[in-house]
């Protein structure tokens, strides 16, 4: 999933059933499938960014976490 250019597309978590908005981007890729500089990304709303990065990394598949342009993260 890339991260719409647009300031009028809202970025929605990508944890099942969610609707709040995404303020975490967490990269990740499966090596036995992607090239090792191949990213994926999911977004992540402040609840899910836990549960979503345990998720990938338990699998060995979290590269980066990094916040999402525009979020509030950034002015922290």
């Amino acid at each position: 999933m890339s991260i719409p250019s647009s300031a009028d597309d809202v970025l929605v978590c990508s944890a099942r059933g969610c609707r709040a908005s995404a303020v975490w981007a967490l990269e990740w890729n499966n090596p036995r499938l992607h090239d090792a500089d191949r990213r994926k990304t999911w977004l992540a709303c402040a609840d899910h960014r836990t549960s979503l990065g345990d998720f990938l990394d338990a699998r060995g598949f979290l590269r980066a976490v990094t916040p999402v342009p525009g979020s509030p993260t950034l002015d922290t």
